[in-house]
């Protein structure tokens, strides 16, 4: 695990002489608000309905992105003021993705939101027809109007969570998930836990997610949440994903706050962190088998060697598996929310190792040689027709922050590379798009990543000698610093990366 956790880190901090890190800066505060006031006449309902809705800030009309919705009952400031706070927190932390969140505004709370009548509340008993509304105008005419994907979070606080826990037992594939704020369960004799036992079944499969809050101590019993959960526990069916937590020191108002971020951190669980193994590609010497490593959380992430897609009943993930010969390594991290499921894929195949070339008399060690060429290319320019701007070699003094671009250049780095005993060689690269790693006249790594996948790895079998490298790196974001390091076999079990050491570095 030590020896893990060395390689991880040394994946995310070395620096070598091809790299300087880029600084931080603090910025200004900045709160944008993509909100409108929109109103529909429900038939259903025989009254004109006003709904805010706050679109993600970056979205540009036109565009053809689509994003979740969250619907939050009792809308307005006292309830989506929170929620688009805490929501916008989340984002930024990565935990949750852009989202539309729907403030529902009110007019009869009593009657909306509470599924039979009490004489005790004058007009209550209307949740059927508020459901049917959501359902079958509300929903479609947001689906119709915004960028939405059509899955849908609600969101609902006290009777808004009654109600909430109402559409799920009688419409659960409305939404994809339900977050209940301290619901008032007690409701008509506790009539929704009397008529969960029945209701329940119905969402076998259908892989909703349901997150119940509640308060510690005598208030918090009295909302008979804790009868729902024992009601859960014992019958609740597979493919239905739920919590129920109980907050001490909590009001009936305060803990909104932490449900809030709770619930929607339980509802994208798995959305954060990232999905890496390594090496991610190469070859594999008959009866010399590699370790693959896999980083980040195992816990909801299987593996299969053939190339098929990996369900929950694959293998599960473990930090280190041994590959004795070609396959397709595809790992698959399961979430909350399927919709963002996510999927790598590695190929192996069984080989020989390559064979070095005869050492040129006029190779001199001390660097590759570089050329450095300027322009705004969206791909891989043909530069044998170029003429390079700047010309060297990759020494101890090299650094790409002294080259006179920041953006928008090309550089072509090649020479020899010595090794120094026979095994396996573990290349790491991280660069720009399009960016190529060369070794032997075989192309190991085309580079293709993102802010999320910056790391990409071959493994490859080299006999001692010397071999051709190149580096096409196509440089257009800032942020993408090229780096090259490996792993040769003296060390490949210490994990400890290096970069290429200069002295075996070749250059004509």
């Amino acid at each position: 695990m030590k020896n893990r956790l060395r390689f991880f880190l040394a994946l995310l901090v070395i620096t070598n002489s091809m790299v300087n890190m880029a600084k931080a800066q603090d910025t200004v505060l900045k709160v944008p608000v993509n909100a409108r006031l929109d109103s529909l006449k429900s038939g259903i309902l025989n009254q004109e309905r006003l709904i805010q809705v706050f679109v993600p800030p970056d979205y540009k009309p036109g565009s053809t992105d689509k994003y979740d919705v969250l619907y939050v009952l009792d809308g307005g400031n006292w309830n989506t003021g929170l929620i688009t706070q805490v929501q916008r927190f989340l984002e930024g932390e990565g935990n949750m993705p852009p989202t539309i969140i729907v403030s529902v505004l009110g007019i009869d709370r009593n009657k909306d939101l509470t599924p039979t009548h009490l004489k005790d509340w004058k007009t209550s008993g209307g949740a059927d027809k508020f459901l049917a509304f959501i359902k079958n105008e509300l929903i479609p005419h947001v689906n119709k109007t915004y960028p939405s994907n059509g899955d849908n979070t609600l969101w609902g606080h006290s009777l808004g969570g009654l109600f909430v826990m109402y559409a799920l037992l009688n419409e659960p594939k409305v939404f994809k998930s339900y977050i209940a704020v301290d619901p008032s369960l007690w409701w008509d004799n506790c009539y929704l836990p009397k008529i969960a036992a029945g209701k329940l079944p119905a969402l076998a499969g259908l892989n909703n997610t349901l997150f119940i809050s509640g308060r510690d101590g005598k208030d918090g019993r009295s909302m008979k949440i804790d009868t729902m959960g024992t009601i859960l526990k014992s019958i609740a069916p597979a493919g239905l994903t739920w919590k129920v937590s109980i907050y001490p020191d909590e009001t009936h108002s305060s803990v909104r706050f932490k449900t809030t971020y709770d619930g929607l951190k339980f509802t994208y669980t798995g959305f954060s962190g990232g999905i890496e193994f390594h090496p991610m590609n190469g070859i594999v010497l008959k009866d010399k088998p590699i370790k693959i490593l896999y980083f980040n959380d195992t816990s909801k992430v299987y593996y299969t060697l053939d190339g098929t897609v990996p369900t929950t009943s694959s293998a599960k993930a473990l930090p280190e598996i041994a590959l004795t010969g070609a396959a397709t390594v595809t790992y698959k991290r399961f979430t909350n929310r399927s919709n963002y499921d996510k999927t790598i894929t590695g190929n192996f195949i069984t080989g020989n190792a390559l064979h070095p070339v005869a050492k040129p008399k006029s190779l001199k060690p001390g660097g590759f040689n570089y050329a450095y060429y300027e322009g705004d290319w969206d791909k891989w320019p043909d530069v044998k027709n170029l003429t390079p701007v700047k010309t060297g070699i990759t020494g101890n003094d090299f650094d790409l922050d002294n080259l006179p671009r920041k953006n928008n250049y090309a550089l072509v780095i090649d020479g020899m590379l010595e090794t120094k005993e026979d095994g396996y060689y573990l290349f790491i690269l991280d660069a720009d798009k399009g960016s190529k790693l060369y070794v032997g006249n075989k192309l190991l790594i085309q580079w293709d990543g993102n802010y999320n996948q910056r790391t990409f790895t071959y493994i490859l079998p080299l006999a001692k000698g010397f071999y051709p490298l190149r580096i096409e790196y196509l440089h257009k974001k800032e942020d993408f610093k090229l780096k090259l390091s490996y792993l040769p076999p003296g060390v490949m079990d210490t994990k400890n990366i290096t970069p290429i050491p200069v002295a075996l570095q070749y250059n004509r």
